[in-house]
């Protein structure tokens, strides 16, 4: 006879395949739902994406409720709530004396580590299951990394395409080609008729949550409304629908774009609804590879996008799992610079800075090139410690748990990791924001100047980084080239270079 489980599901675990579902039997198991303070506030998330997952969750539980289980749901506001999982799952043992405790792992290695200390501290049995709405195995990748020196997401990516057979030709790549990124770096024209994501008005659940996290976390960063995001699966899916109706077949040539008054440009923001369970990753791809083989699509936007998924995000979370603990304390580069107070205002005569940190204020969003390009290259050029660079970005976003967030930023966008993940720094001058972007045209800074009063503070910043790091990185054969044209220039022109950034830190200071 089966014994008796609680299942306590996470707030980025709201999927009804979830592997502790369909492992239990809604007559004698009893499902547990909490919002606990501890896991809004060990970062001060942005009020959009607590509210986002509050009112996610509410609505999961009624599905699952809907769907005959017993839901045991606490709320934030119950005078009861310990603010943590532990404690919240001691109560419930207290309610409903289970026999087992049963969960989905967490994304996160706190949480996980919390929850390996359940089985003494309960005297209970606790099941941790495999998250299996990812492709990947953690078995599985750690067996793909063994013995590599470095970690290269294209052949993982080959193989994910491989597994899981998507836009495949018998054993060849659609097309004759695995990636076709060097078509997607096309910078956009403004267009009127640009479309927007799926909007959706908040319903009376969501209201209450919006209430809540106002009057509760009222001094956390960013702008809790306008509120528009899909709270439902049926409100994700629709959204997907609208991205594969309307902005998919654009998606790959401007993917790299950045447009001051577009902040969507031709992206799925979808990225929030995959994170939290809403939506099945696998049957995303297969939906864009439908797209395409219906002549929906080009075949460089459906193997871009389906590339972020099985390529990009099950290799992040393989490294997050493979390197935990000890890679969030990564820092091969040794900065110490505190991150700039405009992270959190906007408030900078930088235009591309200050439309990136606004929108992400206001939405909780940005996209990949403007986390990667313009906010994350402009803290490594700065030397800024990767630890608050890490902070912050899971603090702002609506789509960053740790899993994914980590090793992004860690690995991509400060190489703290020393290379594991990327082969050279992701740094750049002004030129790379001017070519992918019009924010350069309404600037206080002059793009084309590169040192003295007025130069846009990325290009003395650009080479400042390299001659402060070049112990570390003049080896690095990806930046041989650059060394050398560096070392071609003159000693007057180096120390204006120099100079320039000094002053420019010495502002940031």
């Amino acid at each position: 006879m089966h014994s008796r489980s609680l299942i306590l599901i996470l707030g980025d675990q709201l999927s009804p395949a979830l592997s502790s579902l369909k492992a239990a039997d809604p007559a004698r198991d009893r499902v547990l739902l909490v919002e606990v303070a501890e896991e809004a506030t060990y970062v001060r998330h942005h009020k959009k994406k607590i509210a986002f997952l509050f009112a996610a969750m509410r609505h999961f539980a009624k599905v699952l409720e809907d769907d005959g289980w017993q839901v045991d749901y606490v709320t934030l506001d119950d005078p009861e709530n310990t603010g943590t999982f532990t404690g919240e799952v001691e109560r419930a043992i207290g309610r409903h004396k289970p026999e087992r405790i049963t969960v989905t792992e967490p994304g996160e290695w706190r949480v996980r580590a919390a929850m390996e200390t359940w089985k003494d501290r309960f005297d209970l049995p606790v099941e941790i299951l495999e998250d299996d709405r990812f492709l990947c195995t953690r078995d599985a990748f750690a067996a793909w990394a063994e013995g590599r020196k470095q970690l290269r997401m294209e052949y993982f990516y080959r193989d994910m395409r491989r597994q899981t057979g998507l836009l495949m030709d018998g054993d060849q790549p659609e097309g004759g080609k695995w990636n076709y990124d060097s078509e997607n770096r096309k910078p956009a024209k403004a267009d009127l008729f640009m479309p927007q994501p799926q909007r959706y008005t908040p319903d009376e659940t969501t209201r209450e949550v919006l209430a809540l996290v106002a009057d509760r976390f009222g001094d956390h960063f960013g702008d809790l409304e306008p509120f528009w995001f899909a709270v439902t699966a049926q409100q994700a899916e629709a959204a997907l629908d609208h991205f594969i109706d309307n902005l998919l077949a654009r998606f790959g040539d401007y993917q790299d774009a950045m447009l001051t008054d577009q902040r969507f440009l031709y992206h799925s923001v979808l990225s929030f609804y995959i994170n939290a369970g809403l939506l099945d990753p696998l049957a995303v791809c297969r939906r864009v590879e439908a797209a395409y083989r219906a002549g929906a699509a080009p075949l460089n936007a459906a193997e871009g996008f389906i590339r972020q998924i099985i390529g990009w995000r099950e290799y992040i979370r393989g490294i997050y799992w493979l390197k935990m603990p000890d890679y969030a304390e990564g820092n091969f580069l040794g900065a110490d610079r505190a991150l700039p107070g405009f992270y959190w205002t906007g408030e900078t005569d930088m235009a591309c800075l200050r439309a990136a940190i606004t929108q992400t204020k206001e939405e909780a969003y940005a996209h990949h090139i403007q986390r990667l390009m313009v906010t994350g290259n402009f803290a490594m050029l700065a030397g800024v410690d990767p630890a608050q660079v890490h902070e912050w970005y899971l603090a702002v976003y609506a789509d960053a748990y740790e899993w994914v967030e980590l090793p992004n930023v860690l690995g991509m966008s400060q190489f703290a990791d020393g290379g594991l993940l990327g082969s050279k720094p992701y740094a750049a001058s002004g030129n790379y924001i001017n070519k992918m972007s019009d924010y350069c045209g309404t600037c206080r800074f002059d793009v084309k100047r590169k040192t003295g009063d007025g130069a846009c503070p990325f290009n003395p910043l650009y080479w400042d980084f390299l001659v402060r790091n070049q112990e570390k990185l003049r080896g690095n054969p990806r930046l041989a080239q650059v060394y050398r044209t560096w070392d071609r220039m003159s000693a007057e022109k180096q120390q204006a270079y120099r100079e320039s950034a000094a002053r420019v830190l010495d502002e940031l200071d």
